[in-house]
């Protein structure tokens, strides 16, 4: 038997944490043959919901669950841990402005990355799906000095995986048979899902779609999905925003066989500047990510890319009086890489 890794999850009591827990003690992100050990953590009111949510894990008898664990802070809650989901976060309240909800959880996000910095596995690997993820995933990678800016990413897998489903109902294609599609920017309605590069069973995705389709009824409906959910059913994306937050992290464990969306540290790429946490097509091997060069933008997806840029910028000088100063960037990647490697 494998030594269990130690993940945690914030939000535990919530909802997507309700379905994401069960999955990943299921064996369905690191697979069949490796134990886990699930280290909870919620707000202190939160902690009675989260014993109930224990109960059901241990009640479900998972041959991989090697040990439950539930903490009411970071600090305790990230000790010796290999995988954050970082999927708690602060919602907008009434009369709340958007400055207000960035200052709110700038503060959460930065407690969490010094507790990262200081208490997690010097290798840790960190998903940030509490909205607004890109930018708290910014906070937090900056309030963890000792840490490699590439270890901290936010989800737009979600996103991506809207996009499949649209399109593969659109064309009647499997979504294994698409391929190359990108979401880029920021995980708010700015998003830009870009199909320049996409293909459906090897063949080209804008050749088979009218352009009217595409910009206003597939664009509008991936960006404002989150929104239609809840007008719907009452409530957020739950069970799909697991799924998306499973597959991003057992990609980058894994490895991924096509280009994926993942927001990462901009290392200048596309002309998205340094330092903001922008989603790019990437691809995973070896436990890492790569962002991958040479995809084709159209002028249309140009100027869409520099919204978001416009938007991410925006963010950042809102919560600016709160970062720390930069740092270089992935430093440490391919030790990261050769490391792995060798496992």
């Amino acid at each position: 038997m494998k030594k269990p890794l130690r993940i945690a999850v914030t939000g535990a009591a919530g909802n997507i944490s309700y379905t994401l827990l069960f999955k990943l003690a299921a064996g369905e992100f690191l697979g069949v043959d490796q134990p886990i050990a699930l280290q909870l953590v919620d707000i202190p009111q939160g902690m009675k919901a989260l014993k109930g949510v224990a109960m059901e894990l241990l009640d479900c008898g998972f041959p991989l669950l090697a040990e439950i664990s539930l903490h009411d802070n970071p600090e305790e809650g990230f000790k010796d841990i290999d995988y954050a989901f970082l999927v708690g976060s602060r919602p907008r309240g009434p009369g709340m402005e958007r400055a207000d909800l960035m200052a709110a959880n700038a503060e959460i996000f930065a407690r969490q990355g010094k507790a990262l910095n200081d208490f997690a596995n010097p290798a840790v690997r960190v998903l940030v799906v509490g909205n607004p993820c890109n930018t708290n995933a910014l906070i937090a990678q900056r309030n963890a000095p000792d840490l490699d800016s590439s270890q901290f990413t936010a989800m737009t897998r979600l996103d991506h995986n809207r996009t499949i489903g649209q399109l593969g109902q659109k064309l009647g294609v499997n979504p294994m048979g698409l391929t190359g599609l990108v979401v880029w920017g920021n995980h708010s309605p700015t998003m830009y899902p870009g199909l320049e590069n996409a293909e459906a069973l090897g063949m080209d995705v804008l050749d088979q779609i009218e352009d009217d389709w595409y910009k206003n009824t597939m664009i509008p409906t991936v960006q404002k999905r989150g929104a239609e959910i809840i007008g719907a059913r009452g409530a957020s994306s739950a069970a799909s925003a697991a799924q998306a937050a499973l597959d991003h992290m057992r990609d980058w464990a894994l490895g991924s066989d096509d280009i994926v969306s993942m927001a990462v540290y901009s290392d200048g790429s596309y002309n998205v500047p340094e330092g903001l946490i922008f989603s790019f097509p990437c691809i995973c091997q070896f436990g890492n990510w790569k962002i991958v060069q040479g995809m084709e933008l159209s002028d249309f997806g140009v100027a869409a890319v520099q919204a978001n840029v416009d938007e991410l910028q925006g963010e950042m000088d809102m919560v600016k009086h709160l970062l720390p100063e930069s740092k270089p960037a992935q430093v440490k990647n391919e030790l990261f890489l050769k490391a792995d490697r060798l496992l």
